[in-house]
C-alpha cells in the first residue's frame, strides 16, 4: 500500500475531496463533475493516481453519483463491511493503493449490467484521464 503524506494531500486537494477520500464523507447527490459525463477514459484515484474504473464500465443509474458495474481490476479496490447506517450493512469501496474512501458497491438492484452491481463512487474522489480520440 502506498504511503500517504496527509499534510501534502490536504494542501493539494480541495476540502471536499479530502473529506471524502480521507475522512469517508460523501458529496451531495447530483453535484459531481462526472455524474452525467460520457467522456472516454480512465477514472483514477485523486489521492494517488491508481486506475480504478474506465468509461467502458460506467452507466447511468439515476442515483445521483456516477456508477460503474466493475472496477478495472479486482486488486484496484478493496472492500470493507460498513455498518455506519446500522442496521443496514453496506460495502465500502476503498482504493487498494492508498486506502482512500471512494464510495460503496451495491448488488442485486436489477440494473441491466453484466455484473448486477452498482459501484456508486464520489466524483470528488476521482479524476478522469481522457483517452484521445
Amino acid at each position: 500500500m502506498a504511503e500517504v503524506n496527509e499534510d501534502e494531500l490536504k494542501a493539494r486537494l480541495d476540502p471536499l475531496s479530502y473529506a471524502v477520500l480521507r475522512e469517508g464523507a460523501t458529496e451531495r447527490p447530483f453535484t459531481g463533475e462526472y455524474t452525467d459525463t460520457d467522456k472516454v477514459g480512465s477514472y483514477r484515484c485523486k489521492a494517488c493516481g491508481n486506475e480504478l474504473f474506465t468509461s467502458e464500465t460506467k452507466f447511468h443509474s439515476g442515483c445521483g453519483w456516477q456508477s460503474f458495474y466493475a472496477p478495472t481490476a479486482d486488486d484496484a479496490v478493496k472492500l470493507i463491511e460498513d455498518r455506519s447506517l446500522a442496521p443496514r450493512v453496506r460495502t465500502e469501496v476503498r482504493c487498494a493503493n492508498c486506502d482512500s474512501h471512494l464510495g460503496h458497491v451495491f448488488s442485486g438492484e436489477g440494473y441491466e449490467v453484466p455484473t448486477d452491481e452498482r459501484w456508486c463512487i464520489n466524483s470528488v474522489a476521482l479524476y478522469l484521464e481522457e483517452k484521445p480520440l
